[in-house]
């Protein structure tokens, strides 16, 4: 479209719109516009929104403005418009669908999330709410109920654009947020960070609170970020973690060095069943790291495997004790019948056989902390194939097992209680993602190995 607007943060980033706004080359309103226009003209297509909030965002962002004028400002992200998974409770915007047409029970209250205000106290200027997979039980991203977002990596044909965190990836791919929030309980942001070529950080489940958010699984479940670049997840993670933690947040790390980092890179599960090319461009991407001075290391990780037992278990069991067994059974037909087979399995789950795995889970964590030891991340590639078209989903028992292999490098760091991050590839054709876990609670420093990864994949 030739009479699109740029996407105003493509060039220079958060910092780079931070420093023109105090400087009063920008206001907040005209990004914000700018972005409603694009939503305008492009979702029609992509439809990565469930809902868009432009009266309130401008509204926001004219007080965002107003403040800075007269002296206030609420850090570097004040004025920024984001985007917003649709698994929130949110003042003034619809309760969430979580990507479903069923009546959900009321189990979030009615306070908004704490997650939430805290991007509003950092002067976060809240777009809208974008598409889930229904009760974010789906990695690939196709949903039925609200519709599947359509990945924009490919215009002509319709690809799996990832899940669960579906709408988030596309918006931040296509230039309809400056970043977006997503959650992640088994790769629902690294994996749609992977399809659509942007970056995605998992982070360590517990460190954000995810009060006001509906549940897939609680001992899982994550707040991540969708960002255009490493560098911008770095800067919303530090200012977001500050205005929850208060003055007190003191960041562990400043800084990394590739000729001074060890990466372990695990021979076992993490390389079964990958696509040659996404083999090939992983080994020639550690190669890069090498010439930089990084040392990388094979190890074994035999907990990995677990996350294939303990999955379809957790998750089935923990949203049928939110949805209610005859509620999920009277409603079951207007599910996605690919998401509503894999919650009915839950109705087989013995509690001895999901404490056992819990257990288990408990004794894997502790010792993959050890495994930490020495390394400064682990890294595989992000997903085992490249984004499929949606055609090749809709089969039941296809879509059922594409959805399960999907998450066969993502789910292990949920898992294992690790936080995570998927830097886009650069590769012919489709994007794909390069993965790092890091052990529990070292997201700060996890991110600033990213920024240096980045800088090297960017030649």
């Amino acid at each position: 479209m030739k009479d699109l607007p740029l996407d105003p943060f493509s060039e220079s980033g958060l910092e780079g719109f931070a420093k023109d706004f105090r400087a009063g080359k920008v206001t907040s309103e005209e990004v914000t516009k700018i972005y409603l226009e694009r939503i305008e003209k492009l979702d029609s297509k992509l439809q990565a929104y469930e809902s868009v909030a432009a009266e309130s965002a401008l509204a926001t962002a004219r007080a965002m403005d107003l403040l800075i004028k007269s002296g206030t400002d609420l850090g570097p992200l004040m004025g920024v418009p984001v985007a917003i998974k649709d698994v929130f409770l949110i003042s003034h915007m619809p309760r969430p669908h979580v990507g479903s047409n069923m009546e959900l029970p009321d189990i979030l209250g009615f306070e908004e999330a704490t997650f939430i205000k805290a991007l509003r106290k950092a002067g976060c200027v809240l777009l809208g709410q974008t598409k889930a997979v229904e009760l974010c039980l789906g990695i690939t991203g196709h949903s039925a109920p609200r519709g599947t977002p359509w990945n924009p990596t490919d215009m002509e044909n319709q690809r799996a654009p990832g899940g669960s965190s579906s709408g988030s990836g596309v918006a931040m791919a296509a230039g309809l947020c400056a970043f977006a929030i997503g959650s992640d309980s088994g790769g629902s942001v690294r994996v749609p960070a992977a399809f659509n070529g942007v970056f995605g950080l998992k982070t360590t489940a517990g460190l954000w609170p995810t009060d006001g958010a509906f549940p897939l699984d609680p001992r899982v479940d994550s707040i991540g970020l969708l960002t255009r670049s490493a560098k911008d997840a770095l800067l919303a993670f530090k200012t977001i973690s500050s205005v929850l933690f208060g003055c007190g947040y003191q960041p562990r790390r400043s800084g990394a060095r590739l000729d001074r980092l060890c990466l372990g890179v695990p021979q076992n599960h993490f390389g079964d069943n990958l696509n040659p090319k996404i083999s090939e461009a992983f080994l020639v991407a550690n190669e890069q790291l090498k010439a930089q001075g990084c040392l990388l290391e094979d190890i074994v990780v035999p907990e990995a495997p677990e996350r294939a037992g303990y999955f379809p278990v957790s998750m089935p069991s923990s949203l049928l004790s939110v949805l209610g067994m005859e509620n999920f059974l009277a409603q079951k037909h207007l599910m996605d019948p690919v998401i509503a087979k894999r919650v009915e399995s839950g109705l087989d789950v013995k509690a001895y056989t999901f404490l056992a795995l819990e257990d288990k889970r408990t004794k894997s964590r502790a010792a993959v902390e050890e495994r930490f030891i020495g390394y400064d991340a682990w890294v595989s590639p992000t997903t085992a194939d490249f984004a499929p078209l949606i055609s090749d989903l809709e089969d039941p028992e296809k879509g059922m097992q594409l959805a399960l292999g999907m998450t066969q490098n993502t789910q292990p760091a949920n898992h294992l209680g690790l936080c995570s991050i998927s830097l886009p590839l650069p590769v012919d054709g489709l994007p794909i993602g390069y993965q790092l876990m890091g052990a529990p609670d070292t997201d700060l420093k996890l991110l600033e190995i990213a920024v240096e990864i980045e800088k090297v994949f960017a030649g």
